[in-house]
């Protein structure tokens, strides 16, 4: 009996063991499963339950010209939140902060009562408005760094530059095109609360703070950009034109310096402006190039040896019927050479020539010059233009094709085209990129140019120069784009518009325009001037050519007194400022800094820039101007005039002193 019992209790003790063994296996599994394995998940589920996270603005980091000069920065602002849970008088709260808001006091008193741990009151706010907050030491208020994007040159390569939104992704241009490049990373401010949601931190801590996105340096010169701009708006509102173009390419490597829209817009304020100021057209609009086309044409039919500069054609003295349309020429001529053909413009001889060369060979040469295809510009929202095949080439096609009606092209294309000629015959693609850097200015990618075909031969190249030389001679039509000193190839054109309600060509639309490059014989520069529906004028020898002439000479001379614009050692790019700087003009011809009548304030600078200048009374812009001029890196606070600096005028600067002006609007 007694055996029996032992044994039985033996049998209890060894169920019992394993019953604790199963149980440690289920514990010890489950644990397993909850700490290694979901450890993960279960963190962010714990974390979401006590931390409140907020993203926060990412700075982008910013756009320069090729000289280092900037054109889009990132300003640090406060954003100003309210935690509605902590805050213990929110009627009070209300009552102040409206008017500092230039809210409605209902307005504010319903965001502070909220059933939310966390609700954004003001984004990027003035700062002379943020030290008025920040002295009220209000219950639940606090503030937050955030980034705000900043176009130091308002107007100047808006259309290249774009715009971002508020959060902030680009939206239009190389802030769009380069958005993943241009964006950092986003920071996250994070409160603690209970588990009745209630917040327990002491105060905010950033977590993670946003790092900056990589800079962009352009290809695009500041200086030639805003002479190109100035030329353009002047020749569209003294032909009382309806918008314009202009672009300035390199024509040895594709690199555009300078890429211009009117009318324009101020990248800081763009919701204010419409769609027809906002668009890019040189690169998202095609229109019909008219007689620029022309040299296309001969480059094709001397590639080929179908004709000579001197052979002749029968202009039919300005009238001749083919394909049962009536071909004109406005200045009727009798038998002319074929350079004449260029330098009078003669549509019936450029249709002769057309016929020579026939629709294969025309639609190859034009293909190859890049014509019905993209460019591959890194700007968003491109046209390839219209050049169709020639299977639905009809009746006239062939002649009107080659002296550029019924067919279209982009001013990028053109330019990048007529620099083909200029450099010998090779087609490269146009860039405004040039180098990507991270923000302490170290080279992540340089561009190169890239040669996408070789479209003629460079005696064939240098015998169409030659023939566009005769255009801007006296006796061609682009004589008003001559300049003392240079030899200038060139071309004008004009255009007839299609009606979009006839489909037909309008009686009195007309694109007028001006293609060239100079010098000609070592060209630096391809130019062109695009005005869209003159009424002072439909000839583009008239209104499009002297702002060719007055861009290509004010751009020379700048070149000139630059070494051709090189980026000196001074001038690169160390590390993307804090702040804004705009450079002065050049000293060319009318292009002289801006000043405003009633600044005051001296600048009074002794030594090479380690001397604080006396900033008082001075206007935000003369600020700029001067942190330029001294190289000086200057935090900006607030808008207006300086009532305020440290350090005192005088004191010497050093590199890791905070150095800032604080300005405030006028009364």
């Amino acid at each position: 009996m007694k055996d029996q019992r032992e044994k039985w209790t033996r049998v209890r003790i060894i169920i019992l063991a394993g019953l604790f063994a199963c149980c440690f296996l289920v514990v010890g599994g489950r644990s397993f499963c909850l700490q290694v394995l979901k450890h993960d998940q279960l963190v962010k589920l714990a974390e979401r339950q006590y931390n409140r996270t907020v993203p926060l603005v990412p700075a982008r980091g910013g756009i320069y010209d090729r000289t280092g000069a900037p054109l889009a920065v990132s300003l640090e602002m406060d954003s100003l939140y309210a935690e509605p849970r902590q805050v213990k008088d929110p009627h009070g709260t209300a009552t102040v902060l409206a008017p500092l808001l230039g809210e409605s006091q209902q307005a504010v008193f319903k965001k502070l009562t909220l059933e939310r741990g966390f609700v954004w009151l003001e984004r990027r706010m003035a700062p002379d408005t943020v030290r008025r907050i920040k002295q009220l030491r209000l219950a639940g208020i606090g503030f937050v760094k955030e980034s705000k994007r900043f176009y130091p040159n308002f107007e100047v390569a808006s259309h290249v530059l774009g715009f971002t939104g508020i959060d902030p992704e680009g939206l239009e241009g190389l802030e769009l095109r380069y958005d993943a490049t241009i964006l950092g990373n986003t920071g996250y401010l994070v409160t603690e609360r209970d588990a009745l949601g209630r917040d327990v931190a002491p105060h905010e801590t950033v977590v993670k703070d946003a790092s900056p996105g990589r800079s962009l340096v352009l290809t695009l010169d500041k200086n030639i950009q805003y002479l190109a701009e100035k030329e353009l708006a002047k020749a569209v509102q003294s032909s009382g034109a309806k918008a314009g173009m202009a672009v300035v390419a390199e024509p040895a490597t594709g690199k555009v310096l300078a890429l211009a829209n009117y009318p324009t817009f101020n990248p800081n304020s763009f919701s204010r402006y419409t769609p027809f100021q906002l668009r890019n057209r040189s690169v998202v609009d095609s229109f019909e190039p008219g007689s620029t086309f022309k040299i296309f044409l001969m480059a094709a039919a001397i590639e080929e040896k179908l004709v000579r500069p001197h052979d002749q054609v029968n202009c039919e003295n300005g009238s001749y019927v083919f394909g049962g349309r009536t071909i004109r020429d406005d200045h009727p001529q009798g038998r002319i050479s074929v350079s004449d053909v260029l330098r009078y413009s003669s549509n019936i001889g450029s249709a002769k020539i057309g016929f020579r060369l026939g629709d294969d060979r025309l639609h190859r040469y034009l293909k190859a010059f890049g014509f019905g295809e993209r460019t591959g510009i890194d700007l968003p929202g491109e046209t390839g233009g219209g050049l169709r095949p020639v299977s639905r080439w009809y009746g006239s096609d062939l002649a009107t094709i080659a002296f550029g009606q019924g067919v279209s092209a982009s001013a990028i294309q053109l330019v990048n085209a007529v620099s083909a000629v200029a450099n010998g015959g090779m087609l490269m693609k146009p860039y405004l990129v040039e180098r990507v850097i991270d923000d302490a200015g170290r080279e992540l990618k340089h561009i190169q140019p890239q040669p996408v075909r070789r479209v003629i031969s460079a005696d064939t190249a240098a015998t169409v120069t030659r023939m566009m030389e005769t255009v801007v001679a006296p006796g061609g039509t682009g004589t008003k784009a001559a300049i003392e000193g240079f030899r200038v190839a060139g071309k004008t054109g004009t255009a007839q518009k299609v009606d979009p309600v006839s489909r037909g060509y309008s009686a009195t639309k007309r694109t007028a325009s001006f293609i060239g490059f100079v010098p000609a014989e070592k060209p630096q520069l391809t130019i062109l001037v695009v005005i869209d529906e003159p009424s002072a004028s439909p000839y583009g020898g008239v209104v499009a050519a002297p702002a060719f002439r007055e861009i290509a000479f004010n751009t020379l001379c700048y070149l000139k007194g630059t070494n051709g614009g090189a980026t000196t050692p001074a001038m690169q790019v160390k590390a993307a400022p804090a702040q804004p700087a705009v450079p002065q003009a050049a000293a060319l011809r009318e292009l002289e800094p801006v000043t405003e009548a009633g600044e005051g304030g001296r600048i009074d600078v002794a030594g090479a820039g380690t001397v604080m200048p006396d900033f008082r009374g001075m206007s935000m812009r003369r600020v700029l101007q001067v942190m330029e001029k001294r190289q000086i890196n200057i935090q900006l606070r607030g808008s207006g005039r300086v009532i305020e600096q440290y350090p005192q005028p005088g004191q010497v600067i050093r590199g890791a002193d905070e150095i800032w002006v604080r300005l405030v609007p006028a009364a």
